[in-house]
């Protein structure tokens, strides 16, 4: 089908198309917030794989760094090779993954499996949102583009409950499997359905700044994680870190030299669009990791169980449900300055309640502290990715919104590795005498982290309760010094967007509009399927 044949009116199953594309994206979106919940499981030797504090972070952020790494490429293969077949092949990696996942014998088998799931997931994004801005008319498409960014917050706010519900009734592993039909669904809809598309000018694909930006996040995130295990001045983790500058510093240069890079850093000269994308970092880094240190809290020191502990996740996506579809008016009216300051203010609010959290705090504040958490981040991100779009040319709105993405995923690795660190760290300083007497393998798993410390105490008879007590007040004091510096992350965030952000827009001044750049930066060219 010819492209300018279907302009007028879109194609005539776009909206069933658009039904496929959100079953694809949920599926990716549902499986971290799944992983949250079922964090506590993992960590247990008996009924899970026992891993440490360091493996349950690197289960999340070998994800995060490989799916943040890839999207630029997966968007380039997907406008070379066809939208959908990319769709297709992203779906089928998924499915995969996930059943090696669910299956995994060893916490290092799980990090490679989670990997790959990053990387199927990176074929994914983008090609959904590349196939919305062929089959649908400029008019249509920010509706469209709306529902689909709703399809994150529905699978932020249903993922709990079901990880929740299926570790209540099955092993650890179903949290993984329970992708496989969803995906497997997705790529039979998506090869009836969904027609396929092309670039007609692809860009070429940047190889070396693609492994450098592995790498060198990689080398990032390990130095953070080893550094929160061992010390900062262990020469693994400062050497680690040196080598992430290095790497991360020829990844800079090479951007600005190679004709088509993979990220265009020349991007960050322009003072909205650093400061937007700044501010989606360092939010989803204070968020990220307090969802983090608050999956420990509330299924060990609280002791809820996972459909329990996933159900007080809830009010952080209800919070964003509620509040984004408003964001847009707010904006309107006040501007993005004023807007997103406010959103990160009430983001640090949200986490400034954890600081009087304790063993015995009613549960509501916890519920109340992920709701205000939760209003702010939804007033935060559609103001901040606005800007962006207003910061750049129509051509470049794709590249854009590759980038916030980038960043968002970015800022979430970072946020659980620094604030796992600092757990680590002030957990195990805090710790005292409590696993003196106790043999040398016991004690070193309970000096790890409060889920070693929960293992041991089930072996330990009658040293058990004062182990457990010890351990609750060292992660208490531990999980008030990562709230500090989440909430910290995020009054900096507000400090970007108050000094940088633009101010109201004059009633007179033209709004520009980025649809059109959309499809331009992403082809428009239809082949019948």
């Amino acid at each position: 089908m010819d492209a300018s044949a279907a302009a007028p009116a879109g194609h005539p199953r776009r909206w069933v198309i658009l039904g496929v594309l959100v079953i694809s994206l949920l599926v990716v979106v549902l499986d971290n917030t799944i992983l949250n919940v079922a964090l506590r499981t993992i960590a247990d030797p008996q009924h899970g794989l026992g891993a440490t504090q360091s493996e349950l972070e690197w289960a999340i952020n070998s994800y995060t760094l490989v799916f943040a790494g890839l999207l630029f490429t997966a968007g380039i293969l997907a406008d070379r090779l066809g939208r959908r077949i990319t769709l297709v092949t992203g779906l089928a990696i998924f499915a995969l993954a996930s059943l090696i996942s669910s299956y995994a014998d060893t916490a290092n088998q799980l990090i490679a499996a989670r990997a790959l799931m990053g990387l199927g997931a990176a074929a994914v994004m983008p090609a959904t949102l590349s196939i919305i801005a062929n089959v649908f008319t400029p008019q249509e498409r920010p509706r469209a583009i709306g529902i689909w960014a709703g399809a994150v917050g529905l699978g932020v706010a249903i993922g709990p409950i079901v990880g929740g519900l299926l570790l209540e009734h099955f092993w650890w592993g179903s949290v993984f499997l329970i992708n496989v039909p969803v995906a497997i669904a997705g790529v039979i809809l998506v090869l009836v359905l969904v027609p396929e598309s092309k670039d007609p000018r692809p860009n070429r694909i940047d190889i070396p700044g693609v492994l450098l930006s592995i790498v060198g996040l990689t080398l990032l995130t390990y130095g953070v994680i080893e550094g929160g295990e061992a010390g900062f001045g262990d020469p693994r983790a400062w050497g680690t870190l040196a080598g992430a500058v290095v790497v991360l510093t020829s990844f800079v240069i090479w951007e600005l030299r190679t004709e088509f890079p993979s990220l265009d850093v020349r991007l960050f000269r322009n003072r909205t669009f650093a400061a937007s994308t700044g501010m989606i970092g360092l939010v989803f880094f204070a968020a990220m990791g307090a969802m983090f240190f608050g999956a420990f809290y509330l299924q060990l020191v609280r002791g809820y169980g996972p459909l329990a502990s996933g159900a007080l996740f809830v009010p952080f996506a209800v919070g964003q449900l509620f509040f984004a579809p408003r964001s847009a008016a707010m904006v309107k009216r006040f501007g993005p300055k004023v807007v997103s300051t406010v959103g990160l203010l009430l983001v640090a609010l949200g986490l400034a309640v954890w600081l009087f959290i304790g063993q015995d705090t009613p549960i509501w504040l916890v519920g109340a502290a992920f709701f205000i958490m939760g209003a702010g981040m939804a007033n935060v991100m559609p103001p901040a990715t606005e800007s962006i779009m207003a910061a750049l040319p129509r051509e470049k709105a794709g590249v854009g919104s590759a980038v916030s993405n980038t960043i968002r995923q970015l800022g979430g690795a970072l946020g659980v590795a620094v604030l796992g660190a600092v757990l680590s760290s002030v957990y195990r300083d805090n710790l005292g005498t409590a696993t003196d007497g106790l043999p040398a393998g016991a004690a070193d798993a309970a000096r790890e982290s409060i889920s070693g410390a929960y293992g041991v105490a089930e072996q330990a008879g009658a040293a058990a309760p004062a182990l457990i007590s010890q351990a609750n007040a060292a992660f208490l004091d531990a999980m008030h010094y990562a709230s500090i510096g989440s909430m910290v992350f995020a009054l900096l965030g507000a400090l970007v967007a108050l000094i940088w952000l633009p101010g109201k827009r004059p009633a007179s001044a033209p709004k520009p509009t980025n649809s059109e750049g959309l499809a331009e930066e992403q082809g428009v060219e239809l082949v019948e399927a």
